[in-house]
Order: C-alpha cells, then structure tokens, then sequence
C-alpha cells in the first residue's frame, strides 16, 4: 500500500508541477487559476487509478471506504510534498523569477484598474508584504501544500466512495 501511494503520488505531483511550469514559461505567467485547479484535478485522477489498482490487484477486487479513503488522502499527500518540492526547486532554478513576474503583473493589474496615488501605493505596499512572507520557506511551503492538497482529497473521498463498491469499474478478469 505505501509503495502505491508513494508512486501514484510522486508521479501525480510532478507531472502537475511540470505541467504548470511548462504553462509558465509557454503562456508567460498567463493561466487562470482555474486552469491551474483544473489540471491538478485531471493529474489527481491518478488517485482513483491507486486505489482501484490496489483494490483490484492485492484486495481481489473489494475494498471498504476508510481504506480506500485512507489510500487517497497518502496519495494526495504524497503528490502534494512532490508538488511542493518541485515549486522549489523551480523557484531556485529560476532565481525567483516567477515572484517578482507575479509582483509586477499585479501591480500592473492595479494600474490598469485606475489606481493612482495613495490606493495604489497601499496595494503596492501589501503586495510587498506578502512577498517578504513568501520568501520565508516557512511560510511559503505549506502554502504550496494547501494549493494542491484540498483538491486530492476530494478525489480520494470521491474514488472511495465510489470504489468501495465492487460493481463500480470491476476488476478485468
């Protein structure tokens, strides 16, 4: 069981972080957030294919929901201690690029908002703020965590609830 969670885990957290990274340097920073969630639910569908191979192949085709559930959330875990891994390590190699793009992108935002004088400067002023607390690795990392982690434990209830049912995507004889 913790081999699957740990291959199904690590594959699906690199994968999204490559994914994402690829969109980064392709799109220029251009995604939406949405996109962002979206590709991580498709790459957390590895989650379902987890627990339905570990249900199939070393359960004989029957496994209860907290076990199942159990499964997903080691897997989601797993892909998100990946996920967080690969950010940084792509901020590193990067030299923090993506933050001061990130910085710079909203402070336009805020312009192109009509934000002069005092707003703006105390948007700016926020946006500094966050910034000196996302270059603490403390701060930072849990953050990335939580970016990824929610989504994997809706599919790992989702799949439990749906495999715990043996007549749900049966085992191929």
């Amino acid at each position: 069981m913790f081999r699957i969670m740990f291959v199904y885990g690590a594959i699906a957290g690199v994968v999204i972080i490559a994914v994402m990274v690829a969109a980064m340097v392709i799109g220029g920073n251009s995604g939406s957030h949405v996109q962002g969630y979206l590709t991580m639910l498709v790459v957390l569908s590895l989650i379902f294919v987890g627990v339905k191979r570990y249900r199939d192949k070393d359960l004989g085709g029957v496994i209860k929901f907290l076990p199942a559930f159990g499964l997903g959330v080691g897997i989601a875990a797993v892909a998100g201690i990946f996920y967080v891994l690969s950010w940084e390590a792509s901020l590193h190699l990067t030299d923090f690029a993506y933050v001061e793009t990130y910085k710079e992108t909203m402070i336009a935002n805020y312009e192109a908002k009509g934000l002069t004088g005092a707003d703006l400067a105390e948007k700016v002023a926020s946006l500094e703020a966050m910034m000196a607390s996302y270059s603490n690795p403390a701060y930072r990392m849990p953050i990335t965590f939580l970016e990824i982690f929610p989504v994997g434990l809706v599919v790992a209830l989702l799949s439990a609830a749906l495999l715990r049912n043996p007549k749900v995507f049966p085992a191929k004889s």
